[in-house]
């Protein structure tokens, strides 16, 4: 078998490490996904307080609990009047049993599941532009949130489309 005379291409791009803003080409989403309930996913400028706070207000009820990781921009859901649980990914925590019944139901893992389905499905799109990104997203909202497949999709759409 003959050696390579020449090194392999890299196929991945180097990215920047950390959370990324508009600015930077590196768009910011805030996903929030009701267990067993709907998804919101929002296209956002950047990772702040002050940008996510009226998102979430908008779309989450007063008085929720709120499961997050520990990443400190939610360290103020429970000023803003929500409940709130973290897990600690950093400490090899992703989910934790708190009242002893067997059920771990602190835990992320819902959302981390919709994030693994959202790129997959926008993998063979490579390359969507920040300007179009926000109507990718919304379509793959409304395809979570109204639970088709297929041809049961149309239905669903032209349903909205046509409504009063």
């Amino acid at each position: 078998m003959a050696s390579k005379k020449r090194k392999g291409r890299r196929r991945k791009l180097k990215e920047k490490r950390g959370r990324g803003t508009l600015a930077e080409e590196k768009p910011t989403v805030l996903g929030m996904l009701q267990r067993n309930g709907e998804v919101s996913i929002k296209m956002l400028p950047n990772v702040q307080q002050v940008t996510i706070q009226p998102v979430m207000t908008k779309v989450i009820k007063p008085g929720s609990l709120i499961y997050t990781d520990e990443y400190n921009i939610y360290d103020r859901l429970e000023q803003w009047g929500y409940q709130h649980k973290s897990v600690n990914h950093s400490a090899g925590e992703y989910a934790r049993d708190e009242n002893g019944d067997g059920l771990h139901e602190v835990h992320v893992n819902t959302m981390e599941g919709f994030w693994s389905l959202l790129r997959s499905w926008l993998r063979p799109h490579r390359g969507i532009s920040q300007e179009k990104l926000p109507c990718y997203l919304a379509f793959f909202e409304f395809i979570h949130n109204v639970r088709r497949r297929g041809k049961a999709l149309l239905h669903a759409l032209l349903a909205i489309l046509i409504a009063p």
